[in-house]
């Protein structure tokens, strides 16, 4: 009897793919790649047209031994590793380290790991797809070109050990930029005015339109109580009132970006946690009663694609559990966009009928929660629209007008199944659509509300990869691992969610700006990135990518290590003395930023945080302003005579006092502005 070999990456994969088998195939795994640039040199060879120099990884000889004995007995092999660019790159390096040359060789790829899309692969197995080897091939070539030429400039200038990446730094520029922003922003002043009137007994809410006389938006509380007061003393009559319909589209089924983003939102879960728990639904897990079964389409994908198979049978299950009426008229055809690659379909359960309530005790706590809002999204995806019955009315008050509106759900559609922050949900909380032309309505109360502008939020992890995504910066699998090696080098922190630069990332941001322009252009790497694509398809030479890159990047290093100054921060002396031996300390530079040490390391060890005073008093006790960190290395400004004094402030104080009300004022950008947003005090830096 014939036998074949299968090989998988993942062990994981093995038991749930050797059940879908007979007796004559063997499944084994290579335990992800086999060969890789070596971690010594840069492994690429620019003097032979990038030839890049493959080794085999440490630690990886006695899988190969294993493979080898296997590849020995067989008379056909299958390569079975992921059906992504990376995965055929491993499918290759596999192909030459086992030196299968002489065999019957052949690459199955499944997008499910169910028996119909195991067997199908078999009857439709193929050559190795060098177009999309070469693109992997490129991608791994430049981001070993970037790391090994800039990494050791970073350890010249500031510290061994960090580490700049092509996406990576693009990433950490990214957040830079954001904070900057941030710091620059100055809040302006508006108003907001409700109008509670009665109508029936019962009240209403209206808000002030401004349409009738042309009025902008409400900037100072004197324009507030000026229109305030000439409502009080109007009339209220219904002018007019609408009633119409809004439908609510049915959600589309998850990518990796948009599950990495929702699972962040909904169950808390890092980029990486996703992926990983992702990870273990695709390869199997052991369900009770059904044995080793692999729940999820495969994680990494920008494709909204659905096959035919998942549409009928999703439309079966839906006619049976909610009624024909939460069918679509049709099922929605998905255009992508035009990054999308693989031909991937969208994260989606591998059998719609296994409902997450019927396997919940197999599964952990986080892998129920996550297949849970893979299985709701991939439904409600396939289920009718929601619709809204809406009504909304313009009310005349004198020079004024008032608007209101409200809406209902007239149809709850993929909405029974799920649902987010933003929908709307139950009845209209208003009497709007009661009203009719000509009402009169009294007034209850006039309620006026300061606000402020709010500046951009601050970067989460999924607002990184939604951005990221929209600019054209990596793909579905770099965007778990670029935010992951940023947080591991120090370079950003995380704190109750939101993303903060660090002073070591700042540093760091500062020399790739300075001397690498275009690494960190977010529109060449993103260009970059489209040029990947064209490889993939088959549309370029993988090394002209390569070749029109080097050159220019080359004359950039050459320069940096030539002209950019070294960031000599450690062992500057500082004014503070040693408790325990009274030496002078030094400034060192540390994994988490600067710190003061006593300069008779080894013989004494004593260190404390060093916080650099800013030669600015304190608004609350006069000591000295000093820069501190949080925990996690955000930085802040804080009174010296902390615990005793408690002030703080993410902004720079400043030395001068407010002139309007005498309390302290920021720095932002160019201006010094009022720490008290009702003050709303604004002048240029240097002006008296």
């Amino acid at each position: 009897m014939a036998k074949n070999l299968v090989i998988v990456e993942s062990p994981a994969k093995v038991k749930t793919i050797k059940k879908f088998l007979g007796s004559n195939y063997e499944v084994t795994a290579s335990n992800g790649h086999v060969r890789d640039l070596p971690k010594s040199s840069l492994g690429v060879d620019i003097e032979n047209d990038y030839e890049p120099k493959y080794i085999t990884i440490r630690g990886k000889g006695e899988v190969l031994a294993k493979l080898r004995k296997e590849v020995k007995k067989a008379d056909k092999i299958y390569l079975a590793t992921d059906p992504d660019r990376e995965g055929e790159a491993i499918s290759w390096h596999l192909y030459h380290a086992l030196k299968l040359a002489d065999k019957t060789v052949y690459r199955i790829s499944f997008n499910e790991i169910t028996k119909q899309a195991v067997k199908e692969s078999l009857k439709q197995a193929r050559k190795i797809d060098m177009n999309l080897v070469d693109a992997q091939q490129a991608r791994r070539v430049l981001d070993r070109i970037v790391g090994y030429r800039i990494s050791p400039l970073l350890w010249m200038k500031v510290k061994r050990g960090l580490s700049a990446g092509r996406v990576q730094s693009v990433a950490l520029r990214m957040i830079c930029d954001r904070e900057e922003e941030i710091n620059a922003f100055i809040p302006q002043e508006y108003w907001s005015i409700d109008v509670k009137l009665k109508f029936d007994r019962k009240t209403m809410v209206a808000k002030f339109s401004n349409k009738a006389n042309k009025v902008d938006e409400i900037r100072t509380k004197e324009e507030a109580d000026k229109i305030k007061a000439a409502l009080e003393q109007g009339s209220f009559v219904v002018e007019d009132v609408k009633h119409g319909e809004r439908v609510k589209k049915a959600p589309v089924p998850f990518t990796t970006s948009t599950l990495q983003q929702e699972a962040a939102k909904v169950l808390n879960f890092s980029t990486q946690k996703t992926m990983r728990i992702a990870q273990q639904l695709y390869e199997g897990m052991d369900v009770k009663g059904m044995g080793t079964v692999g729940l999820i389409t495969y994680l990494r994908t920008d494709s909204t694609r659905v096959s035919d198979e998942a549409q009928h049978a999703t439309a079966e299950f839906v006619q049976e559990q909610y009624g024909t009426e939460f069918l679509p008229s049709r099922p929605g055809e998905i255009k992508n966009k035009g990054k999308v690659q693989d031909a991937h379909e969208a994260i989606r359960p591998s059998d719609v009928r296994r409902v997450p309530a019927a396997i919940k005790e197999s599964l952990s706590r986080d892998q129920f929660r996550l297949y849970q809002l893979i299985w709701n999204r991939f439904v409600a995806s396939q289920m009718a629209d929601a619709r809204y019955d809406t009504a909304s009315c313009k009310i005349k008050a004198g020079d004024y007008v008032l608007s209101a509106s409200t809406s209902k759900v007239a149809f709850p559609g993929f909405m029974n199944v799920y649902t987010n922050d933003t929908d709307e949900k139950g009845e209209a909380r208003s009497l709007v659509s009661a009203l009719v032309p000509g009402e009169e309505l009294s007034l209850e109360e006039v309620v006026t509300e300061q606000h402020f502008t709010q500046p951009s939020p601050h970067y989460t992890e999924a607002s990184l990869v939604k951005a990221m995504e929209e600019i054209g910066i990596g793909r579905p699998s770099t965007y778990a691992p670029t935010i992951s090696t940023i947080i591991a080098r120090r370079y950003i922190t995380k704190e109750n969610k939101n993303l903060y630069v660090t002073e070591l990332g700042e540093v760091v941001n500062r020399i790739m700006k300075d001397a690498f322009t275009e690494i960190v252009d977010e529109t060449f790497t993103a260009g970059m990135e489209e040029e990947l694509d064209k490889v993939a398809e088959g549309e370029m030479d993988w090394k002209d990518i390569v070749r029109k890159f080097y050159p220019d990047f080359e004359k950039s290093v050459e320069a940096a290590e030539r002209d950019l100054e070294k960031v000599t921060i450690a062992d500057e002396l500082s004014d503070e003395f040693c408790e325990v031996c009274g030496r002078q300390m030094v400034i060192k530079y540390g994994p988490h930023g600067r710190f003061l040490a006593c300069p008779g390391f080894p013989d004494c060890r004593f260190t404390k945080p060093y916080l650099e005073k800013q030669g600015i008093p304190c608004p609350k006790c006069g000591k000295e302003i000093v820069l501190r960190k949080t925990k996690k290395g955000r930085k802040f400004f804080g009174c010296e005579n902390n615990p005793d004094c408690d002030f703080m402030s993410w902004q720079k104080p400043s030395k001068d006092p407010c002139p309007k009300c005498g309390g302290y004022m920021v720095e932002k950008g160019n201006k010094l502005v009022c720490a008290d947003e009702k003050c709303g005090f604004i002048q240029e830096k240097g002006v008296k």
